[in-house]
Parts: structure tokens; C-alpha cells; sequence
């Protein structure tokens, strides 16, 4: 299963997105690949923070041939985590390319809501070259105790072809924290609220793709 994590709009948590649902699949014991295909490199960043033995294997491909490199690379693993760049761009449209389903995380906010709309015309032009590939929202960053999460909700399920999880991740200060440290969430805290909304995430996500692959 290869599973990318776009967002046109920077600053909304992929990273953090990617890094958590690959240490939650890896915990299952599933062989993990994260691609940062983001010329940051946040992803690898954290790998070259991180101390204790890998979790998973990370590797750098930020261009626009990920399509062509992927069915190759994931042979040996299996699931695949791409940690997109944060804008549309020739990248992106590769990442779509190579997918079996797209995690689009979205903070509760109207702008991150009119933000999301390049990435949705990308997806929909992808489906009909690839019918099976799954694509959907994630509320991300979401604030405790607020409305503005289940308006954006209901505004997200407004676009064509993209549901909206469930599963939504809280804004909490163990996710940079455990970052900072090279650690996944799970070991940083893991019976916290933090772990179990990704692992909830990442229960829901399995669950999509089996149904596809009825």
C-alpha cells in the first residue's frame, strides 16, 4: 500500500501526519518506507535526529519521477508513507500518480478549507488513470473543546471525491516534543491521548484500503 500525505498549504502537520502513521504500521510489524518528497526534508531531519535503532527505513526522492521510482522501491516493503511538498507542483502530481490512497490534512480553518482545492482538481484528474486509489481529508491540529472542527467538517465534505475521516488529530505539544528527539509518538508517549488518535487514524485507514481491495 503506498499512501501519500499532500497538502497545498504549508504548516499543516504532514510531516507529523507521515511520521506518525508510519511508526503506527511499523508497530504492527508491517516493513515501513517513508519517502521525503519534500525538499525540506523535514522527514529525514527527524531520521538524522533519531538515536535509537530506525523504526523504519527513510529515504529522500523530492522530484517529480516518484511515480517511476516507487513501484520498484516498495517491492520489499509493505507500506509505503510519501511525505508530499507543501504545494502543487509537478511532485505532487507524481506522489497522486504513484498512490493507492491520498491523506490530505486540513487544520480547522477556512483558509486551510479554500486551500485544499488545488490538491482535490490533482486527485480527481489522477482517478480516472488509477480507479482504485482512495483519497480523503483529515482534520489535523483540530483545537479541544471547539466547534470549528465539525463546520469545517461538514465544509471539507463540499468537494467532489474526497470523504472526510473520523479519525481527527488533536493540536498537542507532544508531537513537536517527541519530534525534536527523533522519537515516534508511541515511544515519546505512548498512552497518551496523541498515540491513540494515530493509531485510531491509522485503524481506519487500514480498514479503507481492505475494503478496496475486495
Amino acid at each position: 500500500m503506498i499512501i501519500s500525505v499532500l497538502s497545498q498549504k504549508g504548516g499543516s502537520g504532514k510531516t507529523t501526519l507521515a511520521l506518525g502513521l508510519a511508526a503506527a504500521f511499523a508497530k504492527k510489524g508491517n516493513a515501513v518506507l517513508l519517502v521525503d518528497a519534500d525538499e525540506q526534508g523535514s522527514s529525514l531531519t527527524w531520521a538524522e535526529v533519531r538515536q535509537s535503532e530506525p523504526l523504519f527505513t527513510c529515504v529522500g526522492i523530492p522530484k517529480p519521477t516518484l511515480h517511476k521510482e516507487l513501484p520498484s522501491l516498495s517491492k520489499n516493503y509493505d507500506v509505503v508513507l510519501v511525505d508530499g511538498a507543501p504545494r502543487v507542483s509537478s511532485v505532487a502530481r507524481s506522489a497522486i500518480a504513484a498512490s493507492d490512497m491520498v491523506i490530505v490534512p486540513v487544520q480547522p480553518s477556512p483558509m486551510d478549507v479554500w486551500a485544499a482545492n488545488e490538491i482535490v482538481e490533482l486527485i480527481n484528474e489522477a482517478k480516472p488513470l488509477n480507479e482504485k486509489m482512495d483519497a480523503a481529508f483529515v482534520i489535523n491540529r483540530k483545537i479541544t473543546n471547539t466547534a470549528i472542527g465539525n463546520d469545517v467538517s461538514k465544509a471539507l465534505a463540499e468537494y467532489e471525491g474526497l470523504s472526510v475521516l473520523k479519525s481527527a488529530i488533536h493540536q498537542r505539544v507532544s508531537f513537536p516534543e517527541a519530534a525534536a528527539q527523533g522519537l515516534s509518538i508511541f515511544e515519546y508517549e505512548p498512552k497518551g491521548k496523541a498515540a491513540s488518535e494515530i493509531t485510531k487514524l491509522e485503524k481506519e485507514i487500514s480498514k479503507r484500503w481492505q475494503k478496496t481491495q475486495v
